[in-house]
């Protein structure tokens, strides 16, 4: 079974935005693989990265798609903040424009992913 750590909840600072987990989690020995991919069932976009040579699950839950939207529109940085130190998400930007970008009008993703996304990241200005 694989690891998975929920983030829920999002915070400011001066180096970007924080994710935050459900629980309390440590982050050491953790490393960014610079991948995300969707889980249309649980309405989330999950960024991949590696522990002990195995993939982990980090689950961006639709709680702070928002906060995700403000960070890729001002290009901020973006972390996965644990207990012990924080896990920057490399190259997540990239690979959440390409994963909205796609899922906009996209039936493949189911009727409730694509109308959550499309709420979030393609309303009106």
């Amino acid at each position: 079974m694989r690891k998975t750590i929920h983030f829920t909840k999002a915070s400011w600072n001066e180096n970007g935005m924080e994710l935050h987990a459900e629980t309390s989690v440590k982050m050491t020995g953790i490393q960014a693989a610079g991948q995300m991919i969707v889980d249309s069932d649980a309405t989330a976009f999950v960024y991949l990265a590696e522990e002990n040579n195995e993939f982990m699950y980090l689950y961006i839950h639709e709680t702070v798609w928002g906060d995700l939207q403000k960070a890729l529109e001002e290009e901020a940085r973006l972390f996965a903040a644990g207990e012990d130190e924080n896990l920057e998400l490399i190259s997540w930007a990239e690979e959440l424009a390409y994963l909205v970008s796609n899922i906009e009008g996209n039936s493949n993703y189911g009727e409730k992913m694509v109308e959550r996304v499309e709420a979030v990241f393609f309303r009106e200005q």
